[in-house]
């Protein structure tokens, strides 16, 4: 029997928000019955933007149904942006955890989420495109999954790769093919050259890679809801923003600077920026 924590059994025991929602802003069906698990993963958005209701349905063993019941919970209060930051390990880390074996149920999850995101935004269906080369057969994988699911987790052997998402786990026929993704994605990481800490940025340098950052990485997503962002001033490492449009004033918007513009500045300029608004 798997070691599934309380939160786990829980969840499984007395599943959140089972069911279907009537003409839901957005809905996606990923998995399938033939591979083991299936899941409908559908919601809703309120008037303010947020996402009100999350429903789900899903055919397949414990992790599978808590992993389904616990991103219900996660991502309603969330606007559509917030909700898509989630990942599947956010989903086991809110489960307590989930066995290895079972990793790819919470993969399951983060799946459905940004295809019913996918069908929300474009009224498409899916979101693999068919140009996408299908490493494993048997449960449908591709290279470009494999390679961010590996890249994501810090994956380094078949076996974890089967564990999060299957691929490799039926006839076997395309083991070497997943090991020579694996080695091909850890061979790039570990040759991506770092950031010299001797070398850092001018204050201009630093202004004008914050400013491009949030041209880049930010206001594409907040002006699809009508929102904006401007950068006010650069003291050290705080940075002071003001929201401008429909996020001026919205209750989201300390989340959204957290979440969105703070995670972004600390990928792309410095980790150690502060964000603040004016």
């Amino acid at each position: 029997m798997w070691d599934y924590t309380d939160k786990v059994m829980d969840h499984f025991r007395n599943p959140r928000n089972v069911g279907a929602i009537e003409n839901p802003d957005g809905k996606a069906t990923v998995g399938s019955l033939a591979c083991g698990d299936a899941l409908t993963f559908m919601f809703k958005l309120g008037a303010d933007g947020k996402i009100v209701e999350a429903k789900f349905q899903t055919f397949g063993c414990a992790s599978a149904v808590a992993s389904s019941s616990a991103l219900t919970e996660m991502v309603i209060g969330k606007t559509v942006e917030e909700a898509e930051q989630i990942t599947n390990r956010q989903i086991a880390e809110y489960l307590g955890g989930l066995p290895d074996q079972k990793m790819h149920c919470s993969v399951m999850g983060r799946e459905a989420l940004e295809a019913a995101i996918h069908n929300y935004r474009t009224g498409e269906e899916a979101v693999v495109q068919v140009h996408e080369e299908i490493v494993c057969t048997c449960f449908g994988v591709s290279r470009e999954e494999i390679e961010r699911i590996t890249r994501e987790n810090h994956l380094h052997t078949v076996e974890e790769v089967t564990n999060f998402c299957k691929a490799g786990g039926g006839c076997g026929m395309c083991v070497d093919a997943i090991r020579e993704i694996v080695d091909e994605v850890n061979h790039t990481q570990a040759a991506a050259p770092l950031p010299s800490p001797e070398k850092k940025l001018t204050v201009l340098q630093k202004i004008k890679l914050i400013e491009r950052t949030l041209e880049e990485q930010v206001r594409p997503i907040l002006r699809k809801d009508g929102g904006d962002v401007e950068l006010v001033d650069v003291d050290g490492n705080t940075v002071t923003i003001a929201f401008r449009g429909m996020c001026s004033g919205c209750r989201s918007a300390a989340l959204t600077r957290d979440n969105v513009i703070a995670t972004a500045l600390h990928e792309f300029v410095d980790p150690a920026i502060v964000v603040v608004s004016e």
